[in-house]
């Protein structure tokens, strides 16, 4: 159990130091994560400073560390914890994996958006619908495991089989 306790305190640490050290972003890290296409990215980032942009760039490598922090907390609370154990081999597979998948994702977004950043690329439409696609698939799942962790603990409450 320490190390699902570190790794949770590890994603809880940088989440928060990610967010603050984004807070001065506007318009947000979340819009530019749900840009879709050449033109909503291009929005985002022509309001942003030469020197926020390239605040944003220089988180890519810690949000990498979070997204592996994440994976394994997810993994490792389903895994080596009782949070799950009312939910089945199938729900507890889910919670397993959901965060793990989640961070696959997450790395995808990250790397799209770091080269997508690096020069103007707004000629090819793609690598936008892949890094908002992967964003839309990586917060889905980041909530789905949220809620999956709710309905665990409100089944074990209420002392259910």
């Amino acid at each position: 159990m320490p190390l699902v306790w570190l790794s949770g305190l590890a994603t809880a640490a940088l989440a928060g130091g990610i967010a603050w050290y984004l807070a001065p972003l506007s318009p947000g890290v979340l819009v530019l994560q749900f840009a879709f296409t050449p033109r909503a990215f291009g929005e985002v980032i022509h309001f942003w400073s030469a020197e926020q942009l390239q605040r944003f760039r220089a988180h890519l490598p810690a949000d990498c560390l979070l997204l592996l922090c994440y994976g394994l907390f997810g993994y490792l609370l389903a895994g080596r914890s009782q949070v799950f154990h009312r939910l089945g081999a199938a729900g507890r597979r889910w919670a397993m994996w959901a965060l793990p998948l989640a961070a696959a994702f997450d790395a995808t977004e990250n790397a799209c958006h770091w080269w997508l950043t690096e020069v103007p690329r707004f000629a090819i439409s793609w690598p936008y619908l892949l890094a908002a696609g992967s964003a839309s698939i990586k917060w889905s799942l980041l909530m789905a495991y949220g809620l999956t962790v709710v309905y665990a603990l409100g089944r074990a409450d209420r002392g259910a089989p």
